[in-house]
């Protein structure tokens, strides 16, 4: 998807001996974050988070407003928001402890190590991601269920209210739906299912002014709201949607979806500058780099070098070469596989890292390998946060893939259904469809999660609770919730600023340094002089935050890169 792209004037001038952009002072406050004293909601699409902040208004905790928010988000935001797919979420309890839920898609029985391969040996992306043959098992409705079960205070049924008018009623079509979905027209209406039907009535797309409703998805969600969880993964919509993606040649049976649950995990920690950092642990790749990539950059500076500063940009480029070169071989789904997330998440690897990276220098990613363990070591999605006045914060990161999924709405029920098996690695050593590079670890196997870049993560310091933060973004996420959380604890920029300003993204391959608009010449300059390989990148990403600020209010930061985002707190 093409989204906006913000020009700033930037930051830094002229270079020293030592090669360095000299940092002049920075606003921290420059862009303006909203406030709320009791409760807020931040998410990419404003009536998602207006019935969200309802919730809490009406006397709901934080996970009961993320479920209604989830939930409404899969009738408004069709591109991400979703019934049909799957995610993490991470809450935070009133005495500061950080739960992780996995609700994330997993591949149906019949899968198989090859099903992406071609006659020629190489991946076949596209039948990975596009069609039926691409749809995993999908987990918001399970994980959506399971959270409430554990922390919430409403029932599904409840909880689903908002999300079911919404769809019954129908809401005015924003002027920025219309021209998306004419642009994914193709995917929505070439591979089966309801999408022509719904999104292009009479052949025309859905019309920005007008009333959009979604009688078919109204009926979907009042099976849950009657029947709980069971009312999605038995019964009569999950007959429709098992006969919808076998009709179109996927391999999803009935007992696959009655199989499926979401799953508890211990999130990945790390003290970073005096400020605990949770996120979420594997099959979130995006989780365990985060807390690699503090590891090793606690190690420098970051403030004396200045924000945005090319020194500060080779370092990130240098660590997040290693970060992602990591994940191409270690790991996985941790139901199937053993991985040395200790190792990875720890001081000493960091050390080790950190001693491989020369001050002025670009390497090759050609050079750097994954590491090497000691012998015993036992694009598309939405973000949103919710916090409220109890002690209850969420950051809960859930997707479909890429946009609008694998373009098949399931006939019946409204539900358009993810592509999610594009996260495993076809072939193990050639890129997947978001160019990164993959093992054996992040193979096709059946029941396995796919492993993801998601990264929903929460700040506390001394047991208080001071931030939300996460993205969408595909394999650039991890770059993006970064560079947030740097943005707030070594340079103190407000919400709004911590999300607004330009970034940076590198994957180890393509060996290429990708930078938004707004860096300095002076800075681009000197890193192509160290030797990277720096090119021009549309948006990246879509951050979210919620923070507590210094005066004990909530201050929300919504991304201006899409239109859409949105806060809602009282």
């Amino acid at each position: 998807m093409k989204t906006r792209v913000l020009c700033f004037s930037w930051l830094f001038v002229a270079c020293t001996a030592w090669g360095q952009a000299q940092p002049i002072e920075v606003d921290k406050y420059r862009f303006p974050s909203a406030h709320a004293v009791h409760g807020m909601v931040v998410s990419a699409e404003p009536l998602a988070s207006q019935a969200g902040m309802q919730t809490l208004r009406a006397g709901g905790n934080a996970v009961d407003a993320a479920v209604v928010t989830a939930l409404a988000l899969a009738v408004t935001l069709p591109r991400a928001g979703n019934l049909g797919g799957g995610g993490f979420l991470l809450v935070r309890s009133p005495e500061g402890k950080v739960y992780a839920l996995d609700f994330r898609e997993k591949a149906p029985a019949a899968a198989t190590r090859t099903m992406y391969v071609g006659a020629d040996g190489k991946a076949d992306n596209d039948k990975a991601t596009i069609g039926a043959l691409s749809v995993g098992v999908p987990g918001t409705v399970a994980g959506m269920d399971e959270a409430l079960r554990r922390f919430g205070t409403m029932t599904l049924a409840q909880a689903a209210a908002p999300a079911q008018r919404l769809a019954a009623d129908g809401f005015v079509v924003p002027g920025w739906l219309t021209p998306e979905v004419l642009r994914v027209k193709k995917l929505l209406t070439t591979h089966g299912g309801d999408g022509a039907r719904i999104f292009f009535p009479n052949d025309q797309p859905i019309a920005a002014g007008s009333v959009w409703k979604q009688p078919e998805l109204a009926a979907t969600l009042k099976s849950v709201q009657e029947h709980g969880a069971p009312g999605f993964y038995s019964g009569p919509v999950a007959d429709k949607l098992v006969a919808s993606v076998q009709r179109h040649g996927g391999i999803l049976t009935a007992a696959d979806l009655a199989a499926y649950k979401a799953v508890w995990r211990e999130p990945v920690h790390c003290v970073y500058r005096g400020y605990d950092v949770d996120s979420m642990p594997a099959p979130s790749s995006g989780g365990i780099h985060l807390v690699e990539a503090l590891q090793v950059l606690q190690g420098y500076d970051l403030a004396a070098a200045g924000h945005n500063s090319a020194l500060n940009l080779h370092r990130l480029t240098e660590t997040l070469r290693q970060c992602y070169a990591d994940r191409s071989k270690w790991l996985g789904d941790p139901d199937f596989i053993k991985m040395p997330v200790a190792w990875l998440t720890s001081k000493a690897y960091a050390d080790q890292i950190r001693a491989q990276i020369p001050d002025h220098q670009a390497r090759r990613s050609a050079d750097v390998q994954p590491g090497t363990p000691p012998p015993h070591e036992s694009p598309e999605t939405t973000h949103f946060c919710v916090v409220d006045d109890k002690g209850w914060a969420v950051s809960l990161t859930y997707t479909l893939n890429f946009s609008y999924g694998s373009g098949i709405v399931a006939e019946g029920t409204g539900v358009l259904l993810n592509d999610e098996m594009g996260d495993f690695s076809a072939a193990p050593g050639q890129p997947n469809a978001f160019g990164l590079l993959g093992g054996e670890a992040n193979a096709v196997a059946p029941h396995r999660r796919p492993l993801s870049t998601m990264t929903p993560t929460i700040l506390q310091k001394d047991g208080k609770f001071v931030a939300a933060i996460g993205s969408p973004g595909g394999s650039r996420i991890l770059t993006v919730v970064l560079q947030v959380v740097l943005n707030l604890i070594d340079f103190d920029l407000n919400a709004q600023t911590a999300v607004a300003d330009s970034r940076m993204h590198h994957q180890w391959y393509p060996d290429q340094l990708e930078l938004e608009e707004g860096f300095s010449p002076d800075t681009i300059a000197l890193l192509k002089s160290w030797g990277h390989n720096v090119v021009r990148a549309d948006s990246i990403g879509h951050a979210m935050i919620i923070r507590r600020s210094a005066d004990g209010t909530l201050e929300a930061g919504a991304d201006p890169r899409r239109t859409g985002g949105a806060s809602a707190g009282y």
